[in-house]
């Protein structure tokens, strides 16, 4: 192994054996313009010059050629500096393909001409393609799943030249495992049978039986990709199939854009509506803590993995835990204490509708009355006042959706588990020096305020559309609702203590009066 202190000319001089395992290969990615896909594609076409080909799955668009959909793709922020290096978008087209079709739609709704292009070329498969909501209805949640994750390894079955098939679970399956480690657990239900089910099933028939179908598992989420988790462990007997389980995948940490984004999901979300001023309470336990891995450390962790299966030969390690808390732990109220202190002081957000504040609660009751103070009856009379003004009513309708991802983001955030994640740190010490530099896959020199900042900052440009011009004005009007808020308190505080002093005097007073008769009759 490389010394510590060598330079980046020598860490150069290294073999890049992770974009090797890449090298004359097709790779067939379903999901690929989502998130985390997104992020992969960047990274196959900036490290694996020699990759034959990346085949993207996507649903049709009409008025969109294949070809200005992979421009409109790599034409985002985030494919700046791998532009940049292969000198534009042309020779990017030149290495990406588009497959029509729909995960959630019976035989993928491939043509047969594309069906069996994918038979013949495909050499790797990511299955990254599935519905993160949450909250998602039954059916479509196990169409697109379970289903979706079914007819992809059918499809991997046949392809002639498949090396490896890696199917993206989620550290968050199985629920009732307060310690999940890296192996494979019996599902919920047989997968199977739930596809027959929700096929043939109606709406009315389906939503009456979801609560007896979850039992204890939370919402459709938890439950469909434990279902689509057991498919590819069945699979493992057919065909070279790995399971990667990532935590709560979040912003970019590092590269190529520190802090991109393209969703407001998990704690960004939370930021924003905290650091707008919009979210004052939530119910949590401040001291415990979830466990989130940026999205380029397990993409990284995707691209080591798949060499580690295929050039090490290590085939015993197919089920692998992608968590960050065996290293890092960042409690909720460290979190928010961290998000509110950079907003305050460093990049506030634009139009923030009151300063900055709030805090967790321990006790449910208490964050209800909270939000009835603070959350609800300000939206009522900012939009009675929108209203008489003429404009359209948007903060109900904003904390009704902020009450419904409470609704979901309340179990998380009141349970805690912990991950084993001995197969990833053990992979990362196969490396060299400069693919721990190039596919950097741990939490060394994570500075977490700095992190939180470029999500912030990313988030304002690539979510918000709050470009830096803007900061300036952003920061006068934070200091203005500074004071506004700071007015408010001094006026509620001197009426609460004026109404009190006033009650307290007119009770000592009608004491006396009552108590005076009874002294002067002894």
């Amino acid at each position: 192994m490389a010394s510590a202190d060598m330079t980046a000319a020598q860490m150069d001089d290294l073999p890049d054996r992770i974009a090797g395992t890449f090298s004359n290969r097709t790779v067939f990615i379903t999901g690929g313009t989502g998130f985390m896909g997104k992020v992969l594609v960047e990274k196959l076409l900036r490290k694996c010059g020699d990759i034959r080909k990346i085949i993207l799955f996507v649903r049709s668009k009409k008025g969109k050629t294949p070809k200005q959909r992979l421009e409109e793709l790599l034409n985002d922020a985030l494919f700046e500096k791998v532009r940049t290096l292969r000198g534009g978008v042309e020779p990017l087209l030149a290495k990406l393909a588009i497959v029509s079709g729909d995960v959630s739609e019976p035989d993928l709704g491939l043509s047969d001409a594309d069906r069996q292009m994918l038979v013949d070329e495909v050499d790797i498969i990511v299955h990254a393609a599935a519905t993160v909501r949450f909250d998602e209805e039954m059916k479509k949640a196990v169409l697109l799943n379970v289903r979706g994750t079914k007819l992809v390894l059918e499809l991997a079955r046949q392809c002639k030249h498949l090396k490896l098939h890696i199917h993206i679970s989620t550290a968050y399956c199985h629920l009732h495992e307060k310690l999940l480690e890296e192996r494979a657990y019996p599902p919920p239900a047989d997968p199977h049978r739930i596809i027959d089910a929700m096929e043939w099933m109606d709406d009315d028939t389906i939503a009456a039986i979801t609560p007896k179908l979850l039992s204890k598992l939370p919402n459709s989420y938890a439950f469909t990709k434990a279902l689509g988790e057991a498919l590819a462990v069945e699979a493992m007997q057919d065909i070279p199939v790995i399971i990667l389980r990532p935590s709560i995948v979040i912003p970019i940490w590092q590269e190529p854009v520190p802090g991109w984004t393209d969703n407001i999901n998990g704690p960004t979300g939370l930021l924003i509506g905290a650091g707008k001023g919009v979210i004052r309470t939530m119910y949590c336990k401040g001291n415990s803590y979830a466990d989130y891995l940026p999205v380029d450390i397990f993409i990284n962790g995707i691209m080591i993995t798949a060499w580690n299966y295929l050039e090490c030969g290590d085939t015993k390690s197919n089920v692998i835990n992608f968590t960050s808390s065996a290293e890092i732990k960042v409690t909720w109220i460290e979190m928010i204490d961290a998000g509110r202190e950079i907003i305050m002081n460093r990049v506030p957000l634009n139009g923030v509708v009151w300063y900055p504040g709030g805090s967790m609660k321990h006790s449910r009751l208490y964050h209800n009355i909270c939000a009835f103070f603070f959350h609800w009856l300000p939206a009522l009379f900012v939009d009675t006042l929108l209203f008489c003004l003429g404009y359209k009513p948007v903060l109900m309708r904003v904390h009704r959706r902020i009450s419904k991802g409470f609704d979901v983001f309340e179990y998380y955030t009141n349970n805690q588990w912990d991950f084993k994640s001995d197969i990833a740190q053990t992979v990362r010490q196969k490396l060299n020096e400069r693919e721990r530099r190039d596919y950097k896959c741990d939490a060394v020199g994570l500075d977490i305020s700095k992190y939180f900042e470029d999500c912030i900052r990313a988030a304002r440009v690539f979510i918000l559309k709050e470009y830096e011009d803007t900061l300036p004005a952003a920061r006068r009007h934070m200091n203005i609702m500074w004071f506004v808020d700071l007015v408010t308190r001094c006026l509620f505080w001197g009426l609460l203590l004026y109404w009190l002093s006033g009650w307290a005097t007119s009770t000592f007073s009608s004491s006396s009066h009552e108590v005076t008769p009874a002294i002067m009759v002894e």
